[in-house]
């Protein structure tokens, strides 16, 4: 690894974290669902959804740091009790089936690729998961999820495979494509819900107020306030992760419409699904890289999906809460942790479908959203939350911008529908 980048890597942290855990199988499934279907013509959402997806986390990353407290802590401080419990249900809704619908992708491709059945692998993942969360430090959990974003670099090594149309790929990067079709708005949805997600704004402001725990800070007092130089550090690695994560997206719809769509596989429902049918299209290379990167983004997807939802509850009913606590001294905490991994297990012991959850917890992160960002923005716009750092106009305009865009399109989505 060269000297420069493994420097830049280094100074990166909870941004590239978060933007990697937006590519999580349930996202996969979706960008993979979107490809096959719609070949592509979609493109263009990554490109476009990068500056609204970057200007909100980074006004959650700015929260965490000049107020040094999680997003809920800052929400109870401000509104009444109906908002902030309102808040947390919906995240952890979202959450919930969020992680039943990731934990069932992993053991599904994992069935696919050693044969052993999905009802083996769903409680190893989760007991992995559970054990990582719960009994290592926030330093070694903080280090093994940036090593893991690099597996996700499979994708963009699949995509080459998949020899795609490049003038086509190019046209439908920069030209928009719209559908007046319900399929097509969900679709939409979904891939805004997605990149831009509930779990994300909690998880972003937690990590930051979790670094400055590490470097000794352990009072709100301690914590609050940022220098040019932490908000500037931050700055760089929110949007890189942004990027990275948007990234990943645009070439997991391009390697299936390369591969799928072009074929006429147009109806798969699954990543599963995308990774099976490339085997004999774009290789065996493909389709290994397809299937473990699945399962190297559900490592770091589930557990700040779980870890998201223990902050937003732990910081509403003020329980001690960081994962640099060991068991015995946050309780409550790491029982939200556990708690929400088996209503996921229970989801897919149930009997729900795990091929519609991964899809639709996509649409349905995507209808939660908008109400969220309204709070984050008005949050980050009050001189009495954060002094002399609130907003700048942009940054407003393009949280705004961000509301509108996710709210038309769940508009036409539920106009549109048949």
């Amino acid at each position: 690894m060269p000297r420069r980048f493994r420097r830049f890597f280094s100074r990166l942290g909870p941004g590239l974290i978060t933007g990697a855990a937006d590519d999580d199988p349930s996202g996969i499934s979706t960008y993979s669902v979107t490809g096959a279907g719609f070949g592509y013509a979609p493109l263009w959402t990554a490109l476009f959804s990068f500056p609204l997806m970057a200007a909100v986390q980074l006004m959650c990353a700015r929260l965490g740091m000049v107020t040094g407290r999680g997003l809920a802590g800052v929400i109870s401080s401000r509104y009444p009790r109906w908002i902030l419990w309102g808040a947390c249900a919906l995240l952890v809704t979202a959450n919930t089936v969020n992680i039943g619908a990731d934990l069932a992708g992993m053991a599904e491709v994992s069935e696919m690729v050693t044969g052993l059945k999905r009802i083996y692998w769903l409680p190893l993942y989760a007991a992995l998961i559970a054990s990582l969360l719960i009994w290592t430090s926030y330093y070694t959990i903080a280090k093994i999820f940036k090593w893991l974003t690099l597996i996700l670099f499979a994708y963009i090594l699949a995509s080459f495979l998949a020899k795609p149309d490049w003038a086509a790929v190019l046209r439908s990067t920069f030209i928009p494509h719209f559908e007046l079709s319900g399929k097509y708005w969900a679709t939409l949805v979904g891939i805004f819900g997605t990149t831009i997600s509930p779990y994300l704004f909690f998880w972003q402001a937690s990590q930051e107020v979790e670094e400055e725990r590490e470097k000794g800070r352990s009072s709100v007092q301690e914590r609050a306030g940022a220098t040019d130089a932490e908000l500037r550090k931050s700055r760089t690695d929110v949007v890189t992760g942004m990027l990275f994560s948007n990234v990943i997206m645009y070439f997991i719809i391009l390697t299936t419409a390369a591969t799928l769509h072009a074929h006429g596989q147009t109806s798969i429902a699954t990543a599963r699904d995308a990774a099976e049918a490339l085997r004999p299209l774009a290789g065996d290379a493909a389709y290994w890289l397809f299937s473990l990167g699945l399962i190297g983004a559900g490592m770091i997807g589930v557990p700040v999906l779980a870890g998201s939802s223990a902050y937003a509850i732990a910081e509403a009913a003020n329980w001690r809460e960081s994962l640099a606590e060991r068991p015995g001294g946050a309780r409550e905490f790491y029982a939200v942790i556990t708690g929400g991994l088996l209503l996921g297990l229970a989801l897919d012991y149930s009997g729900f479908n795990a091929v519609s959850m991964l899809f639709w917890s996509a649409v349905l992160n995507g209808v939660l959203s908008p109400p969220l960002i309204v709070i984050v923005i008005l949050l980050t716009s009050n001189r009495d939350v954060m002094g002399k750092r609130v907003n700048s106009r942009a940054m407003a305009v393009l949280g705004w911008i961000t509301v509108a865009v996710m709210t038309a399109a769940i508009t036409a989505m539920f106009v549109t529908w048949r």
